[in-house]
């Protein structure tokens, strides 16, 4: 069925039924252990589950999934905050023939900045930060000039994408590539040779790792916490997410976890982490299919943000891809009428994901791969059998309605 709405509607409902963050930081807002009584939130009821109650079709779909695409992974759909179907399918490692468990901890890749997002909202919120300061004010030999926070949240900042640019000066200059380099050695880095960035600020929409590794680096700057601290105090802990942690090779030799990334869509492809592992905010978060759901439920209730910070964090700050798709802050956007998805998806190092979260229906739909193929193209299906908007850009024209094909 062809989704047609009115532009304009559309836009003037969004402005009422979403508020956002001025540049102003809101002092009287407060949120985390302060408020709560030091007491996390409890995460764990929602995480029972009976797999002889597991919904069939779901069950049906991943298992053709595994069999005819080759997903590899971990998945946990959820209505109402009640999980209606989770699976562990594949291996951990295939070399060592290791199984997956549903408690495996896989590396989020880009998922990471959802909460790097939400990190920086908090101290929006506790007047530590404003939106609209340039990046300069913390690090004054930053080389480019009119690069707000939040640009840097919305993907508008117009810099260069650092792990190109990283890895070419490493390769030339032939260092160390299994030493993880500090966020804080990258921010150097940047400053030293001063890399030509793509565009001027507030150009256009450029998706790029950058931008969150300098939102990391910032939170580092701000807190005077290593990111990995800050994260576990005031989202990880607060959330009630025991099985998630921040692990960079600037700090591991090995990252403590059993899930190898596998590339290229064949098992021969296992990465070995290296300097690039080392910078965190826009990936080095490990979690799993469970504390997903969590993160989902503590944001719900209000226990890492105010509502009304949240919801502008929700707001399309781009113009839209095929009338639907845009990015907030920190957070990738599907809108339709009456109907509205947040998410983001993940790509990095042999491990590919996608998180969901209708807001509408409430329905939470997790899957985490550590083979990357095309996979993760193929859920239409999926999004059919539990009732929510196809959230896929060639699913569209460029209007907006459904494509033919």
């Amino acid at each position: 069925m062809r989704l047609l709405y009115n532009s304009a509607l559309t836009f003037a409902a969004s402005i009422l039924l979403l508020a956002s963050c001025s540049s102003k930081p809101n002092t009287d807002a407060k949120t985390g252990p302060a408020v709560w009584g030091d007491k996390p939130f409890d995460g764990q009821p929602f995480l029972k589950y009976d797999p002889k109650n597991g919904d069939k079709r779901i069950d049906a779909f991943i298992k053709n999934l595994h069999k005819t695409r080759g997903f590899n992974g971990n998945i946990l759909v959820a209505k109402h905050g009640k999980i209606i179907y989770e699976n562990a399918i594949g291996w951990a490692d295939y070399l060592r023939r290791d199984s997956l468990k549903i408690n495996s901890k896989f590396e989020l890749a880009s998922i990471s900045k959802t909460m790097t997002g939400t990190a920086i909202l908090q101290l929006w919120e506790r007047g530590k930060l404003k939106l609209d300061q340039d990046v300069r004010d913390f690090f004054p030999d930053f080389p480019y000039e009119g690069v707000t926070i939040r640009l840097l949240l919305t993907h508008r900042s117009g810099m260069m994408n650092y792990v190109y640019f990283t890895d070419d000066i490493y390769r030339k200059q032939h260092l160390n590539q299994r030493k993880g380099i500090t966020n804080a050695e990258e921010m150097a880095l940047i400053a030293k040779y001063k890399p030509a960035r793509f565009n001027k600020p507030n150009v256009r929409f450029l998706y790029n790792n950058s931008n969150f590794m300098v939102l990391g680096s910032i939170i580092e700057k701000i807190t005077g916490m290593p990111y990995a601290e800050y994260m576990k105090q005031n989202v990880f802990i607060p959330a009630g997410m025991k099985n998630t942690a921040v692990y960079s090779k600037a700090v591991y030799d090995k990252i403590p976890v059993d899930v190898v990334g596998h590339d290229r869509g064949t098992w021969k492809y296992s990465v070995a982490q290296n300097f690039l592992d080392g910078p965190v905010g826009d990936k080095g978060i490990y979690s799993t299919v469970g504390d997903l759901l969590i993160f989902d439920r503590a944001l719900r209730a209000g226990r890492l943000l105010k509502q009304a910070t949240m919801d502008s964090a929700y707001v399309p700050r781009n113009p839209a891809v095929h009338g639907h798709f845009s990015y907030g802050y920190g957070w990738r956007t599907f809108n339709a009428p009456g109907q509205q998805v947040i998410y983001h998806t993940g790509w990095w190092h042999g491990f590919r994901h996608i998180y969901l979260r209708d807001m509408k229906n409430d329905i939470t739909i997790v899957l985490l791969s550590n083979l990357v193929n095309g996979s993760l193209l193929k859920l239409d299906d999926l999004f059919n059998i539990v009732g929510m908007p196809v959230v896929r850009k060639s699913a569209y024209k460029g209007n907006g309605d459904t494509s033919d094909d």
